[in-house]
């Protein structure tokens, strides 16, 4: 039986995901800050931005499980508000979660995929990598972070049969928009986008695709025998990111200020 950790397994995407690899016959450990219960899956507490509580869960789930198989690196928050009034400390607080999280996650699971031979690391990052969305700035950084750090990793480790992937979802229709930090510093002095913009993302994801859809794709993903560095998930997001690689930038850039911060 094979062995799969995610991280964020007990709510949203994560969940979802967790319960999909469940029921497709692997042994499914989830990571969350509380550990809270899962039908069907081992749910385990750790706090992913303390890498010495990573590498004993790590080490722990090796011990009993004999490797590790699959890691699907899905923990995360998002901050919204103006570049301008979003204070350096909560900046480094969704970068520890975000893209840190994932470092101490892979710290500790790469030198025992490489000793066993092989294994697969799928990074959840996000459409709003390619696409910066304004008023969501710090979270479009910390993901476009994840796409490049994923697409070297996966050069590094491909020779010891390490898969390395990232899969863009869009807007979800999960507790994530609750979650969201909201930072409306600000608004006053520019003239109301930034609660208008963030209406206008809260609105566009609880109307959005279901995590169950999403994590349907994600697992296909993970299960494959070889996958491509980057996936955006649904015809939609492949389309918007194709189209922003291949408009020129400034008119990419108008289309996104007319839908989010205009």
């Amino acid at each position: 039986m094979k062995t799969a950790i995610v991280t964020g397994g007990t709510s949203g995407l994560g969940l979802a995901a967790a319960q999909t690899l469940a029921e497709k016959g692997l042994r499914v450990y989830a990571l969350s800050r509380h550990g809270a219960p899962v039908p069907g899956v081992t749910s385990l507490a750790c706090d992913i931005t303390d890498a010495d509580a990573v590498e004993r869960t790590i080490a722990s789930i090796e011990a009993e499980a004999g490797r590790i198989d699959l890691v699907v690196n899905n923990a995360g928050f998002g901050i919204s508000g103006a570049v301008e009034c979003t204070t350096p400390e909560e900046v480094r607080r969704l970068f520890d979660v975000d893209f840190f999280g994932v470092v101490n996650v892979n710290h500790a699971v790469l030198p025992r995929m490489r000793r066993a031979g092989g294994g697969r690391i799928v990074h959840v990052s996000s459409v709003a990598a390619p696409i910066a969305i304004p008023f969501q700035a710090y979270y479009s950084a910390a993901k476009a972070a994840i796409n490049a750090y994923s697409g070297a990793l996966r050069c590094e480790v491909a020779p010891f049969g390490i898969d390395v992937c990232a899969v863009m979802p869009g807007d979800l229709k999960t507790g994530f928009t609750a979650a969201r930090e909201k930072n409306v510093r600000g608004d006053a002095e520019y003239g109301g986008r930034i609660s208008r913009s963030v209406s206008r993302m809260e609105h566009d994801e609880q109307t959005g695709m279901p995590p169950e859809k999403a994590a349907a794709f994600l697992c296909r993903v993970a299960l494959r025998c070889r996958t491509k560095p980057l996936y955006a998930i649904g015809p939609q997001y492949s389309a918007a990111v194709l189209l922003s690689r291949l408009l020129p930038c400034r008119l990419v850039s108008w289309i996104v200020s007319r839908l989010y911060a205009a």
